[in-house]
Parts: structure tokens; C-alpha cells; sequence
């Protein structure tokens, strides 16, 4: 039987590029790793290729993207299964098929991350799932380029009835895509979708928020700080739609104040509340998020419990100075805030810091505001969020939770 690999042209790694790392499993080729001739550069984008290391022994079958400083992603190893027109319907299928099984071990309700890029074989695909709606993030061209079959397998295998695209972020721009976000399947929600997490309640704009409309990767952060928060009075900054804040009140905080500079967000974070009942104990703040927390404090406001989860002030190596020293700046602003033997909790979502330098970031800020602090627990992203094992970027979420 004629493998699969032969259907498809070939690029090669130049001689001193290291094929070990993609033996091993790394997922990305670079285009400086690559031989790039003038047939190379005329790829199609999205198109699979043969990757061969430079004695033409093969690697693996990757979609190529001339258009990308990541020219090829890894897609299965050489010897894979593949149709000769590159992944169809079944193809993803199987993929999907395989992320939603550990998803409904993880998860007794369809509210997930159902798709996490590389490390659910699906390079550059971001699938988030709400109920019987999907929402679709194909920041890679390949996936792009195949969205009818990827839509089709989806509904398929999960059986939702509404697919979006998503097409915001800086992703997409990189790989040459547009910024066009639409309805692939169904019809597109005219309400916010209540996402049950953790006891809280959640709304989601799955049409007009950030990214997917929820962020599901601090869920077991969000567990965390609600067993710190029985009878306490809590603080959530850069809160985006309540997440750390609704959740405390879940666990049975006192009170809880969430700032954010998206009214949207914060209307959606009080239409949380009241759905959960919990209205008359949340307050928001909207506005710059530094200037609030000296605000607070020199209102003299204190808490038991403050969580900052800020964007990622670090989103590329080249920021990552300039991303440490906000990171410390929120550390500093916020620990004079935290009642003594109170908690303070502070996030970073930036993979270009690793835990390392964010925690130092984290405990200057907290040494230059005066506090002692002791860190007694340290989050991920929840296993919706798998990391793969060669790609630190995937494991970009670290919480760091200190008693001062």
C-alpha cells in the first residue's frame, strides 16, 4: 500500500537545524530552520508537506504556512494516516472525538475547553464549547482553510447546533488571516449564555467578548481562592466577567468587588450575581485598573482576600521586561490592600514569563509594599488546558496564592 506521505510535496531542514526536537515532539518548525527555495515559498497555505531533515530521511507531515515565522506544524507522524487532499471531516473526527472523551471524564456538564491547539493534536485550533454552542478559534491556516470539514466533524461528534468563528486575536494576524469572526453553523445566541462553574454563575458573550466569551482556564484557580473566602470580604481586579469574584461568593465571602475598564464585562459580572443570588453582596469598579488599586488604598480599604489576573502584560520575549515590571507594579499596589493573615492572589497568563520569573516578580512587589508573605499554593490552567509536553507556551497560566 503507497503511504500516505508520498502524496505530498516535501521541504527539508537545513543541515545544521536539530531534527532530534521534532523526533522528540516538537510540534513547530521555524522558517530560518528550513530550506526555502522558491518552490518551498510557493506553497499553498494550509497545504501538507513531507518534512524531511537534510538527509532526506522523513520527519513528519505538517501543514506548511510560507506566509508564518511558524512555517510548519506537525500533524502526525510520517508514516500517519492522511487523505491525499489533507485532513477531512474524519480526520478531525477522530481528533475531536478523542478530546471530547477526556472531557466528559473531566466534566459532568458541556462546559469546556473541548480543543487546546497542539496538545490536542490540532495545531493553531482553539474549540471552546457552551452547551449546544461552539466557538471556534482557527488561528493557523490549515485549520482555515478547512473550517467546513472541522464544522462538519464537530457537530457530529458533539452534537452541538451552533458553531462560531472567532477570529480576534493577534494569532490570526500573524498567520496572514483575516479578522472576520462568523456563524459556521446554527445561529449565533442573541443572549449571553449562563455558564455553571464552581457553584457560580457566569455569562458569557460568546459573540462579543473577549476571545471565546469566557475564560475556562482558571476554573480550579477559581476553586482555590473560594475555599480562602468563607465570611470574607474580596477583592477581584481585572475581573473580566466576575471570575475570581463570583466564585468567592460561591464559597461564601461576605462581599465582593470586582474592577475591570470593560463596563461590558462588569454589566455581564452583575447580571452573574444577581442570577446566582448574589447580587446585593457584589459591587464593581470600572476603570484603569493601577489607578483603582491606589484608589483603594488610599480610601484605607482593606480585604481578606485580593486576586489580580491581569492580561498578559508579557504576550511576546521582547515585552517580557517590560511585562515583569507591571507584574511586580501589581504585587506592590495590591499587598498593602490585604488584611494581616489575609490572601493575596496573583496571575499571569503570559508564556513568555515563565513561573520562575513571574513568582519574582510577584515577591519584589510584595517586598517593596512592606509585606511578609508565605506562597501556599501554585495553579495552572485547568486539564481542559493540556499542556504539550515539548511547548512551554501551552502552559502559559501560573497562580501564585501568598498568606501575608
Amino acid at each position: 500500500m503507497q503511504p500516505s506521505s508520498s502524496f505530498f510535496p516535501t521541504i527539508r531542514l537545513k543541515p545544521k537545524s536539530d531534527p532530534r526536537k521534532i523526533r522528540h515532539g516538537f510540534p513547530w518548525v521555524y522558517a530560518n530552520e528550513l530550506v526555502t527555495d522558491r518552490r518551498t515559498k510557493a506553497l499553498t497555505p494550509g497545504a501538507v508537506a513531507l518534512l524531511e531533515d537534510a538527509d532526506r530521511a522523513p520527519l513528519a507531515l505538517v501543514a506548511v504556512n510560507p506566509e508564518s515565522r511558524i512555517f510548519a506544524r506537525v500533524l502526525g507522524r510520517p508514516d500517519a494516516e492522511m487523505p491525499q487532499g489533507g485532513p477531512d471531516r474524519a480526520w478531525f473526527a477522530a481528533r475531536l472525538q478523542r478530546a471530547l472523551d477526556l472531557r466528559e471524564r473531566l466534566f459532568d456538564a458541556p462546559f469546556y475547553r473541548l480543543i487546546h491547539a497542539e496538545a490536542d493534536g490540532l495545531p493553531g485550533v482553539i474549540i471552546d464549547r457552551f452547551g449546544d454552542t461552539a466557538v471556534v478559534q482557527p488561528n493557523a491556516a490549515w485549520a482555515d482553510a478547512r473550517l467546513e470539514a472541522l464544522t462538519e466533524a464537530l457537530v457530529a461528534v458533539t452534537g452541538v447546533t451552533n458553531v462560531l468563528k472567532s477570529a480576534s486575536g493577534r494569532a490570526r494576524g500573524l498567520e496572514g488571516l483575516d479578522d472576520v469572526s462568523a456563524t459556521l453553523a446554527g445561529t449565533a445566541p442573541d443572549a449571553p449564555v449562563p455558564v455553571q462553574m464552581n457553584g457560580a454563575t457566569y455569562m458569557a458573550d460568546v459573540t462579543g467578548g473577549q476571545k471565546t466569551g469566557l475564560f475556562y482556564d482558571q476554573r480550579p484557580n477559581h476553586a482555590f481562592a473560594a475555599r480562602l473566602s468563607q465570611g470574607a470580604k474580596v477583592l477581584d481586579v481585572f475581573s473580566h466577567v466576575g471570575g475570581f469574584g463570583l466564585a468567592c461568593l460561591a464559597g461564601g465571602a461576605d462581599s465582593a468587588v470586582a474592577v475591570d475598564g470593560s463596563a461590558p464585562a462588569l454589566a455581564l459580572a452583575e447580571q452573574g450575581a444577581e442570577a446566582m443570588g448574589a447580587g446585593a453582596r457584589f459591587e464593581t469598579r470600572k476603570g484603569d485598573a493601577f489607578a483603582q488599586l491606589e484608589a483603594l488604598a488610599a480610601e484605607g480599604a482593606r480585604f481578606d482576600v485580593v486576586i489580580c489576573d491581569p492580561p498578559a502584560f508579557a504576550p511576546s520575549k521582547q515585552a517580557l521586561e517590560a511585562g515583569l515590571r507591571a507584574y511586580e507594579r501589581v504585587a506592590r499596589l495590591a499587598a498593602p490592600l490585604v488584611t494581616e493573615g489575609g490572601f493575596l492572589g496573583l496571575c499571569s497568563c503570559s508564556h513568555a514569563a515563565d513561573l520562575s520569573k513571574f513568582r519574582a516578580a510577584s515577591i519584589r512587589g510584595i517586598g517593596r509594599a512592606g509585606r511578609d508573605a508565605a506562597l501556599i499554593h501554585t495553579g495552572q490552567a485547568g486539564p481542559d488546558h493540556p499542556m504539550h509536553p515539548q511547548l512551554a507556551e501551552s502552559g502559559y497560566l501560573k497562580a501564585l496564592f501568598f498568606r501575608l
